[in-house]
């Protein structure tokens, strides 16, 4: 069987509903200091950019205790960080799959990046949840998986979602 990948994939005009490994060491004024993980991402992103589509990346960072409030767990830095990789603004959803996350999927056109909040402040993400992976599938045509480093874990984003 032969291995499709997201260049082989037609996404003009469509939603990639991209799983990144995202999970990068933050210091303690929350800045990342080592981005290696976000540009390793960047040639999956750049690709369905570059073909007129549109990207929603969702990934985990750290293990949170449920407070979706606590910065230090926060994907919010990885978007500026992104942002400047690629020389273009991208967006950031302060939830995964509430009203600011809707709103900015809805508002997201071809050529733009949007990333969710950190899936694990969901519990949804950990339990495998059929219901929440079903809200992030909702988001997008096409489903790719970029994160390797995280395929043996059972989260809903990783095995329900697909």
């Amino acid at each position: 069987m032969a291995k499709k990948t997201i260049e082989n994939v037609d996404v003009a005009g469509k939603a990639v509903l991209m799983r990144v490994d995202f999970n990068v060491p933050l210091d303690e004024n929350l800045k990342i200091t080592d981005d290696r993980r976000v540009r390793m991402a960047l040639p999956s992103i750049q690709s369905v950019l570059q073909r007129g589509g549109r990207v929603i990346l969702m990934s985990h960072l750290g293990r949170p205790t449920g407070d979706a409030g606590d910065a230090k767990y926060s994907l919010k830095p990885t978007a500026a960080c992104l942002g400047g990789l690629l020389g273009q603004d991208v967006a950031f959803a302060t939830d995964t799959v509430g009203p600011d996350a809707k709103a900015k999927v809805a508002a997201l056109k071809d050529g733009q990046v949007l990333i969710l909040e950190n899936l694990r402040f969901n519990a949804g993400e950990k339990k495998g949840d059929a219901a929440f992976a079903g809200e992030l599938a909702a988001f997008a045509d096409i489903y790719c998986n970029d994160a390797f480093g995280t395929c043996h874990r059972t989260d809903a984003s990783m095995v329900a979602v697909p």
